[in-house]
């Protein structure tokens, strides 16, 4: 007999023991019996048992009684079958009108998951220290299990036995399953990859298992969880584009596999976009999995090395690429500000074990942000660890008690923290939630995002000893970084953010702003001063790259002015404290700059002056420039710069001249920015993981003939698809007018 299968029915059957039959899957059912407990029986035996009499079969339609006698399913009204539609339905029900941040109601078999949603990790069915009650409690919607792990301990037969894991571990709300695709990189030096699948050696046993996408699919299966996730091959986001491809074209082979795999079963199934912090793999990615029917969408391979800039510039450059009418999941991720970043730029859905984890180590997150109790400075705090927190843990103890607790190494001490972590998180997500319906989401943004990423700030961390080898390489708000090879960069410590992200600072500096802006060939357009802006000088790093080409020329056409602009420069002192570091340093013209501010070639018609400050209130004073390196700190750290106003009054600025534009980045509301203030906007070369920059250049250099690569109706057309169409608090309307009607899209 086929199986009977249903979406959005409660079906009870009613016998002389009272017991109660759950529509399964497969021709089985599983009966709850006062006396007998719970066992499954064949679909066969239903039949018989309500063809006898002994059963009364009655079904409920939207709590709606429904009389009809017992026939399999082909016989069944049609708009009662299983519509695999149904599996999971999305609805999107309030947007952000400053960014891309939505609330939406998700659908599942165990009821309603209202995003956005942090989802405690349970990889083997148990949270860390903290026992489920706690989570029901904290009405957390959703939880995520392990593929990998419970496939090798207890296993499909005592999963299949108990009915599934929703019995096993007494949960009624959602499960989500990572497919074991996170195992292939994590234990990526203990297996063996091919087409087929990974094949590992068990930690339990030592039994070598292979792991195929069907597999996963069967298991996820047997462990019944509401959301199964595809088999994916996740690899170190720094790594090569070559294999980088490689394993995104893996994993929407294995893509399909997982989804031929899932058959008819009423699990939802989730894709996963791979392509680490390359964009244009990420949109090929994007665009091979979003055309698998899958019920939501994940984005794969981050939290695995990169830099938190590079994570949220991946996010912000992924999220629209996923379909909005269904879940958009980022996994592994992560700490308090990346869930708010990434739910500012259009994520719904994320998992990470760092509320437990980090529980376990003495850290907990407040409202005043992170705190280490294993410092001293807590060891009389006779305050609550957060006093905005009205968790168990913060009304009953003090932090001097936790602190002590911790130092002695309590386990007492993880399950009290992990309980704290864990009610921090659901409210920082239930906040989020209620500031985007309410449209006030810019405000709690702005109001929160400074505790999230900082330490205490009652009782901020003390530098260490200036002695030491770590205070050598920091200075302000900057650290030395040391890449392979003793390449040096500058970090920006509070957020993450570094300069230069390619493995050589020098050749992507040549490439984005000596080789694109045509530096070379303008030497021969006249006998002029060709003005370049160095606008975020940092490490000099641009500045010094063009000096250097220039030298190497026997004589030049015109002399150059190289103006730079800076309004910190511990990033520049810091970085000639280390010359051995940054070759482009060992010179005297950075010297000179930063102890006179401005230097003067001795043979070449080359200088080059410092205006330290504001930029606004530099930029008028110093002459139009024909060349723009418009190089800042991200919008992250350095938002003014990258708003209109300013793009705005470069432009005007640039008065007459033929002038160019180049920046480091290729996002959609920058470019949207530039046009809207008149800029004509070019694609740049790409540069490290960016697959492409940005050029922009006034109406009087497109007249000229220096423009290349301009944009044409195919950007148009992904603009309009973005979610990061309009920048905040400008007129929506006028603004989408003034892209669509600029001149650069008539005249092409």
């Amino acid at each position: 007999m086929k199986s009977w299968l249903f979406s959005g029915v409660v079906v009870y059957v009613h016998g002389r023991a009272r017991n109660i039959c759950t529509c399964g899957h497969r021709g089985r059912y599983l009966l709850n019996d006062r006396t007998n407990g719970h066992r499954t029986v064949s679909s066969t035996i239903i039949a018989a048992l309500c063809l006898t009499g002994a059963l009364k079969f009655e079904l409920y339609y939207q709590n709606r009684p429904i009389p009809i006698p017992f026939y399999p399913s082909p016989l069944l009204p049609y708009s009662l079958a299983m519509n695999p539609s149904k599996r999971l339905t999305c609805s999107v029900i309030a947007t952000d009108s400053w960014s891309a941040a939505r609330a939406t109601v998700i659908k599942t078999r165990h009821g309603e998951v209202h995003t956005p949603i942090f989802m405690p990790v349970a990889t083997q069915g148990a949270l860390r220290c903290v026992d489920l009650p706690v989570a029901d409690e904290l009405e957390f919607q959703v939880l995520l299990a392990n593929t990998y792990h419970l496939l090798l301990r207890p296993g499909p037969e005592i999963l299949k036995e108990v009915g599934g894991l929703h019995t096993f571990m007494n949960w009624n709300r959602g499960i989500l399953t990572d497919s074991g695709g996170f195992q292939i990189f994590s234990l990526s030096k203990q297996l063996q990859m091919s087409e087929e699948g990974a094949t590992f050696r068990s930690y339990v046993d030592g039994k070598r298992v292979k792991l195929s996408p069907e597999l996963s699919i069967e298991m996820q299966k047997t462990i019944g969880s509401d959301i199964m996730m595809v088999l994916d091959q996740c690899i170190r986001s720094t790594s090569s584009e070559a294999d980088v491809r490689a394993a995104l074209e893996l994993t929407t082979r294995w893509a399909q596999r997982s989804y031929n795999a899932r058959g008819d079963s009423d699990q939802a199934l989730f894709g996963i976009v791979q392509g680490a912090c390359y964009s244009h793999l990420r949109r090929e990615s994007a665009e091979q999995i979003t055309a698998i029917d899958f019920d939501g969408f994940a984005l794969g391979g981050l939290a695995v090395g990169e830099t938190r800039q590079e994570r949220e510039d991946t996010t912000e450059h992924s999220a629209p690429l996923l379909p909005a009418h269904k879940p958009r999941y980022l996994m592994g991720v992560g700490t308090p500000i990346d869930l708010l970043e990434a739910v500012r730029r259009g994520m719904d859905m994320f998992d990470c074990i760092l509320p437990t984890s980090l529980a376990n180590q003495g850290v907990v997150f407040t409202s005043r942000g992170r705190l280490d109790l294993r410092r001293g400075v807590y060891r009389l705090d006779s305050g609550p660890l957060d006093p905005t927190c009205s968790c168990s843990t913060c009304r009953r103890y003090t932090r001097a008690y936790l602190q002590h607790l911790v130092r002695a190494r309590e386990f007492v001490a993880g399950q009290l923290l992990s309980v704290h972590n864990l009610t921090f998180y659901r409210n920082l997500m239930r906040d989020m939630r209620q500031a985007i319906i309410a449209g006030t989401f810019k405000a709690f943004y702005e109001s929160n995002v400074t505790a999230l990423e900082s330490d205490d700030l009652d009782n901020p961390p003390k530098p260490p000893p200036s002695n030491t080898k770590m205070d050598r390489t920091m200075l302000g708000n900057y650290q030395i970084i040391v890449r392979e090879g003793g390449v040096g960069a500058i970090k920006h410590r509070l957020s993450g953010e570094v300069m230069h992200v390619s493995d050589d600072p020098r050749e992507e500096s040549y490439k984005l702003y000596v080789e694109a802006a045509r530096i070379h060939e303008r030497l021969s357009e006249s006998d002029y001063p060709l003005v370049i802006w160095d606008i975020g000088l940092g490490a000099a790093t641009n500045a010094m790259v063009c000096l250097h080409s220039l030298e190497k020329l026997e004589s030049l056409g015109r002399p150059i002015q190289i103006i730079s602009f800076e309004n910190d420069l511990d990033s520049l002192r810091l970085a000639l404290q280390h010359p051995w570091h940054f070759a482009h340093l060992r010179h005297g013209a950075p010297h000179k700059l930063l102890r006179e501010g401005a230097w003067a070639h001795s043979s070449l018609p080359i200088s080059w002056k410092l205006h330290h400050g504001n930029f606004m209130a530099h930029a008028k004073s110093a002459p139009p420039p024909d060349v723009i390196w418009f190089d800042p700190f991200s919008t992250k750290v350095n938002g003014e710069m990258w708003e209109m106003p300013i793009l705005a009054h470069i432009l005007e600025l640039c008065g007459e001249k033929a002038a160019s534009l180049h920046t480091f980045s290729a996002s959609t509301a920058v470019r949207a920015a530039l046009l809207k203030v008149g800029w004509w906007v070019a694609a740049g070369p790409g540069t490290g993981q960016k697959r492409e920059t940005t050029k922009a250049y006034t109406p009087r250099g497109v007249d000229a003939g220096i423009a290349r690569d301009l944009l044409d109706h195919s950007w148009l057309q992904r603009w309009e698809r973005s979610d990061a169409q309009v920048p905040q608090a400008v007129d929506t309307e006028e603004f989408k007018r003034a892209i669509r009607e600029h001149a650069q899209f008539a005249k092409r």
